[in-house]
């Protein structure tokens, strides 16, 4: 059958992972240069061609119309349920979005292209499939797909479709809550209560689990789709661009490009601050000069307080569905960059009474999670049995526009229920029956997922008897039958949310993938490898100016400057092999210098400290 990879499909990062069949420990996959995280962003260059992540990641800067990062946020969405998202997003969306968003990427006049979100998704999914069948050497077409645990209906089956968009067969979608606990091993415990804090780029969710002998079950699940470390960085970038707008006369919103540019100085400021007690803002704004700030942790705890207080109100509400106080809770277990924040530590262990986990990076314990999941169902485990929970109820439209629960929210998945209902006027010739999802008692206050019409023969109001029932698989897909038990008449539906892609749009997607798979992979191929000759050729001018080049033979010099005119030549051409090869060759013609400037940085590094003081 292949194997099974793991997937984090994040809202500003996503990951791959598997797990090592010898070690039975999992891990998550780097790109050539190392790096295991793949910024969630998609790029249209002036060529019309698809990029996708660093390139992708690096282009905000210069041509943010013509990115999408954040689409999670969009995904199985309307239009109207991201009016504010959409406010704050460069690209734009296409005037006829109606039942699927529509991005726009490219201006007028030069290459354009719209995508929905699953689309989106879907670049970020293949580049990762890539990632994984280069490290295997073989094709990679199953995967386990991570969600929130407060994803709806609309938003899994907009990830499901995502992942055959992108060739890959999605084995399970699993709660990040769920993934998370895997990865930090706590199915070793005999018994424990676990509490899972996933504070993410997009969304928030806690997730209450009880483990016993093996046996995962989700207690209670609460959260929300509409808060994220987005929320925080839009924030500071508003504070700050208020200051900026007071002192420069500069409203820096007004320029996408401009905004992030300051989005990405704030967020390595918020990095900064998650390890140290100040740190200073330094923002240039052509022709204006600089905006120089200093910022302490306490200032910044300050105007991010209220957003992390929103986390704290869904933790009560999962204690209270659980019916658990948290000192009940064994273990506490944080997920998601977000929870990096010193505030965000210490808010959680005073709400919980215990120090949470925060050993493994938090950027990569979903996907690890991912990876045992997918290790399970291909067989490597059989000791462990996983339950998640459906996190809104379901139900149908009653008389008078009431909803009849049929499926509880928290529900443990998979699940089936049914009722019986008749109807309420004589001679009826159908039921026309409104599938919905939320909490509130109106079906107006509800998402409609699905409706349609069974035949039942004219009979008296009151007689015919119809049984509807609702089966939840074990990724939260939904679908729907309901049969007259007098005639055998039935009607079933595999319900399709208001929001989402028809089946001959996915077939298309999926058609235009592989028809421009090759020109897409070559393009990010080229642009990827032009940004790393661009960063060393940075480096090698750079260190060539400095004195250690001093203490190079003129041969060495000669060299490396052969090897770096080669290179831009090179550059010049679209050939991404002939830049990696001229790129190694520089790297070879500069071995020495590099190791003059790493002797020079360890000289200064311990420069007047005593052997003691100094860590290896």
């Amino acid at each position: 059958m292949g194997r099974i990879i793991g997937i984090d499909l994040g809202t500003t990062n996503s990951l791959v992972a598997f797990t090592d069949a010898e070690t039975r420990q999992p891990r998550c996959l780097p790109d050539p240069q190392g790096r295991t995280l793949l910024p969630s962003v998609v790029s249209l260059d002036s060529a019309g061609a698809m990029v996708v992540g660093w390139p992708a990641w690096e282009g905000l800067l210069h041509q943010s119309q013509r990115s999408v990062y954040s689409v999670k946020r969009l995904m199985g969405r309307g239009v109207e349920d991201v009016q504010e998202e959409l406010k704050l997003f460069p690209f734009r969306v296409a005037p006829d979005s109606q039942s699927v968003i529509k991005i726009e990427l490219g201006e007028p006049g030069t290459a354009q292209k719209t995508l929905t979100p699953p689309e989106v998704s879907a670049f970020i999914l293949r580049e990762l499939k890539r990632r994984a069948e280069q490290f295997f050497g073989e094709e990679v077409t199953r995967a386990v797909i991570t969600v929130p645990a407060y994803f709806n209906d609309a938003q899994r089956q907009a990830t499901k479709d995502a992942g055959r968009i992108a060739g890959l067969e999605v084995e399970r979608l699993v709660n990040e809550p769920t993934a998370a606990s895997l990865a930090y091993g706590l199915d070793k415990h005999q018994r424990a209560l676990i509490a899972v804090y996933d504070f993410g780029g997009g969304t928030f969710d806690i997730s209450l689990l009880q483990l016993e002998e093996g046996l995962f079950k989700v207690l209670s699940t609460n959260g929300d789709t509409h808060l994220g470390g987005d929320d925080i960085d839009n924030l500071f970038a508003e504070k700050i661009g208020q200051e900026i707008q007071a002192q420069f006369g500069v409203k820096v919103s007004a320029s996408p490009d401009l905004y992030q540019s300051l989005r990405r100085t704030l967020i390595a400021a918020k990095h900064e601050l998650s390890q140290q007690d100040a740190t200073t803002i330094r923002f240039k704004l052509e022709g204006k000069g600089e905006y120089t700030r200093a910022l302490s942790r306490e200032e910044f705890e300050g105007w991010i307080a209220p957003i992390v207080e929103r986390t704290l109100g869904p933790c009560k509400r999962a204690l209270r569905d659980a019916g658990l106080k948290p000192e009940q809770i064994d273990e506490v277990v944080l997920v998601g960059g977000s929870t990096r924040l010193p505030l965000v530590r210490r808010r959680v262990q005073e709400l919980f009474g215990r120090k949470p986990h925060c050993e493994l990076n938090p950027d990569e314990v979903v996907a690890l999670g991912a990876a045992v999941q997918a290790h399970i169902l291909e067989g490597g485990v059989t000791d462990m049995l996983l339950l998640d929970v459906t996190p809104l109820s379901l139900g149908i439209e009653t008389m008078g526009g009431a909803v009849a629960k049929i499926i509880p929210r928290n529900a443990t998945i998979p699940a089936s229920a049914s009722e019986m209902f008749t109807t309420y006027v004589d001679n009826q010739t159908g039921v026309d029956i409104q599938v919905v999802q939320g909490e509130r008692e109106l079906v107006k206050d509800c998402r409609s997922l699905a409706r349609f019409t069974l035949k039942v023969p004219p009979q008296p109001a009151g007689l015919p008897r119809v049984e509807v029932k609702f089966l939840i698989d074990a990724n939260g897909i939904l679908s729907v039958a309901a049969r007259d038990l007098r005639t055998g008449q039935e009607h079933t539906v595999e319900v399709k949310p208001s929001y989402g892609l028809s089946d001959d749009e996915v077939e298309r997607m999926i058609l235009e993938s592989i028809e421009h798979a090759e020109v897409d992979f070559a393009a990010t191929q080229l642009i990827g490898v032009r940004n790393d000759a661009e960063t060393i050729l940075r480096a090698t001018t750079g260190a060539l100016a400095g004195e250690q080049a001093q203490e190079l033979s003129a041969e060495e010099l000669r060299r490396i400057e052969a090897a770096r005119a080669a290179l831009q030549e090179a550059m010049g051409s679209d050939d991404h092999r002939l830049i990696r090869e001229r790129l190694e060759e520089l790297n070879q013609a500069t071995h020495n210098l590099a190791e003059l400037l790493m002797n020079t940085a360890v000289r200064a590094a311990v420069k007047g400290k005593r052997p003691d003081e100094v860590s290896l």
